[in-house]
């Protein structure tokens, strides 16, 4: 299995590869601009080489941007709806340009318009900003949510909507993070449990369209809708939910990063990919 986890990329994108060798990754995430604005500085030709040269040497693969936490494709507000769509288009070709195939989105809020009318707005933002074949090498993944609020995308049954109703589905594909699916009400600390949300996963989206997994424990309990990561083993995910999840034969090939606390940097991120690697390879033991 390959382990990761989203780093910094201060002082410049290329920086991303030595943050992410100093903790241990075989794969990474960034953001590819300040997640704060709206805008970004295009990407000098500089830059550009720079950051492929240093993924060429790393050997770091799969590498993955984590789009704006302004960008809501849900929204019911006009202005915001074109800010958003603008800034996910911007996202991509940042993507396109540094060599990074997968640009990881939540797909949005319904901020009380209702589920139905903000999914329905999902495919259609994303309908729009596909129609010109933008960024033709990545893929977007759709991240399965907490709940909170009015966020979408906490049940299979809605990220599979947004595939099927978009009319550009080999665009699109999933990260599941396993804070959210928990606090969601996707209880895989069984191995009963984790056989029936990876059958359900699969009969509703397809474990084929699972690429990435965001791999956090989680401060609050099952069904909470409460998004709050916390270090591997330590909350209520568990070492049991983490293993049930490397025993599955589709699982293994699946990526898994860590967005998990980095109070001590790089130390957290080498405990917690630790702590990770030991589980597959007890889990490969076991199988």
């Amino acid at each position: 299995m390959k382990f990761g986890a989203h780093v910094s990329t201060s002082g410049g994108l290329a920086k991303a590869f030595a943050n992410g060798k100093a903790a241990g990754c075989d794969a990474l995430q960034i953001f590819s601009k300040n997640q704060q604005q709206w805008n970004a500085k295009p990407l000098t030709d500089g830059e550009i080489s720079a950051f492929r040269e240093a993924h060429a040497a790393s050997g770091m693969n799969p590498l993955v941007v984590h789009d704006s936490y302004l960008i809501n494709l849900a929204s019911p507000d006009d202005v915001l709806r074109a800010k958003s769509i603008a800034a996910f288009i911007i996202e991509l070709e940042r993507c396109e340009q540094l060599g990074i195939p997968y640009l990881v989105t939540h797909p949005g809020a319904h901020v009380g318009s209702g589920v139905e009318a903000g999914l329905a707005r999902i495919t259609s933002a994303l309908d729009e900003i596909l129609a010109n074949n933008v960024a033709p090498s990545v893929t977007i993944l759709l991240e399965t949510t907490a709940g909170q609020g009015t966020t979408l995308g906490r049940t299979f049954g809605e990220i599979a909507t947004i595939i099927q109703t978009c009319k550009y589905p080999q665009r699109l594909a999933v990260c599941l993070d396993t804070c959210h699916v928990l606090v969601a009400g996707y209880d895989f600390r069984t191995p009963e449990g984790c056989a029936a949300m990876l059958a359900e996963f699969d009969q509703t989206i397809g474990l084929d369209r699972l690429k990435i997994i965001h791999a956090n424990d989680a401060q609050k309990d099952v069904g909470s809708r409460v998004d709050r990561h916390t270090h591997i083993g330590q909350g209520f995910v568990g070492l049991d939910g983490f293993r049930n999840l490397m025993r599955h034969p589709a699982i293994r090939a699946v990526p898994m990063i860590l967005e998990t606390p980095k109070d001590r940097d790089p130390e957290d991120d080498l405990m917690n990919l630790a702590q990770l690697r030991a589980l597959a390879e007890e889990s490969a033991d076991a199988t």
